[in-house]
C-alpha cells in the first residue's frame, strides 16, 4: 500500500446560511509525514463522552424566565420531560426528553439520556480525581491572600484546586494560554462568578479546553461572561443578561437558564491522520470530535465547485476511518476536506 499523510492547514470556523457553525479542515496529499509538533500545556482534557453535544444537561428541572437563545442540545434525565420548560424556538439544537411529556418538537430518547448522564458521571469523577494534587499557586488561588476571591487574576494552564467555594467577584479572570492548553478547576463546594465578571481568554485559549468541576452548585451572575464547561454535582444557575460559551451540566439537580445566550464551545477542527491507497480503494483516517456531525468531501482539484460529499457520520470515537470505494488505484489524484457542523 502507498501510505499518504497530510498537511493540516489552519482550521476555519464560519457560519453558513445563518444556521450552522462549520469547523473545517482542509488537506493536501503528500508523500511523506509531517508530525504534529503541537505541545499542549496543562492536563489532558476531560472526556465528556456523549455529554459533549449538550449545552445544558440536567438531572432535574430546566427552567427559564425569559432567557435567550441556546445553541446546542439540551436534555434532562431521569426527570419527566414535563420538567423541561424551554421551548424549541429558544433552542437551536435538539431537546431530548425521557418521555412524551417534553416540549413540542422534543425527541423521546431515554436510552441516549441515560448514556449521557453516565458519561457525565465519568467526566465528573475524572475531573475531581485528577492528580497530582495541586500545590502552591494552583491551590486556592486568590488575588489577595485570605480573600477567597480569584477575580482579577491571570491563570496559566494547569490543574487547580479550591478546598471550599471558588468565587470570582469585582474583577475579570483571565485564562492565558494557547489553543490546545487545558485548565481544570477542582472545586469542593460552589462556583460563584459575580455580576459583570468576565472570564477572558488570552493567547488563543479555547472554551472547549476549560473545565469547572463543582462538588455542589454553580452560579453565574448578571452581566457575567463565562467560558468553559461546568460539571456540577448539584444545580446550575445562569442569571439574566449573562452569556455562556460552554456547557451547563448538572448531575443531580436542575439548571436555570436566564442568560442572553448559551453557546456550545467550538469543537476542534478535524485533521487527517493518513490516507492508505490500496488496489481497490482509499482508507481515510480522520481525527475528529466525537459526537459531532462530521462531513467528508473529495474533489479531483481544489476548485470549489468540484467538491463532492462522500460521507457523513457522528462517530462515538476518534480517529474515525472511512473507506472511499470511488478512489480507483489508477485514477486521478484526489483531495479531501472535512468539517464539523454544530447547532448555531
Amino acid at each position: 500500500m502507498n501510505h499518504l499523510a497530510l498537511v493540516k492547514h489552519a482550521f476555519l470556523a464560519r457560519k453558513t446560511s445563518g444556521t450552522k457553525l462549520m469547523v473545517v479542515g482542509f488537506v493536501l496529499a503528500l508523500t511523506f509525514i509531517y508530525p504534529d509538533r503541537t505541545l499542549a500545556a496543562g492536563p489532558a482534557p476531560v472526556d465528556l463522552g456523549s455529554a459533549a453535544h449538550f449545552t445544558i444537561l440536567a438531572g432535574a428541572t430546566i427552567t427559564t424566565t425569559g432567557g435567550g437563545v441556546i445553541n446546542g442540545d439540551i436534555g434532562a434525565s431521569p426527570i419527566t420531560g414535563a420538567a423541561i420548560l424551554l421551548t424549541q424556538a429558544q433552542v437551536h439544537g435538539t431537546i431530548y426528553a425521557v418521555d412524551a411529556a417534553g416540549p413540542a418538537g422534543s425527541v423521546i430518547a431515554p436510552a441516549l439520556l441515560t448514556t449521557a448522564k453516565g458519561d457525565l458521571t465519568t467526566a465528573i469523577n475524572d475531573a475531581a480525581g485528577r492528580m497530582p494534587a495541586p500545590t502552591g499557586a494552583f491551590l486556592n488561588p486568590e488575588l489577595v491572600p485570605g480573600s477567597g476571591n480569584f477575580g482579577g487574576m491571570t491563570l496559566v494552564p494547569g490543574l487547580y484546586k479550591f478546598t471550599g467555594t471558588a468565587a470570582a467577584s469585582g474583577a475579570d479572570v483571565t485564562l492565558a494560554g494557547g489553543p490546545d492548553d487545558v485548565w481544570i478547576f477542582q472545586i469542593t463546594a460552589d462556583l460563584q462568578v459575580g455580576g459583570s465578571v468576565h472570564v477572558i481568554l488570552a493567547g488563543g485559549a479555547q472554551a472547549r479546553n476549560i473545565f469547572w468541576q463543582a462538588g455542589a452548585s454553580a452560579v453565574i451572575g448578571t452581566f457575567a461572561v463565562f467560558k468553559g464547561t461546568i460539571l456540577a454535582g448539584q444545580a446550575i444557575t445562569i442569571n439574566t443578561t449573562s452569556a455562556m460559551d460552554g456547557r451547563a451540566l448538572a448531575f443531580t439537580a436542575g439548571v436555570t437558564f436566564n442568560g442572553d445566550v448559551g453557546e456550545l464551545p467550538t469543537p476542534t477542527a478535524p485533521n487527517f491522520v493518513s490516507i492508505a491507497k490500496t488496489t481497490t480503494n482509499s482508507v481515510v483516517v480522520l481525527n475528529t470530535s466525537p459526537y459531532f456531525l462530521v462531513t467528508l468531501q473529495s474533489s479531483p482539484s481544489l476548485s470549489l465547485p468540484n467538491w463532492t460529499m462522500i460521507a457523513t457520520n457522528t462517530p462515538a470515537t476518534s480517529p474515525w476511518t472511512f473507506t472511499d470505494t470511488n478512489a480507483m488505484p489508477n485514477g486521478p489524484q484526489r483531495y479531501y476536506r472535512a468539517f464539523i457542523t454544530t447547532p448555531n
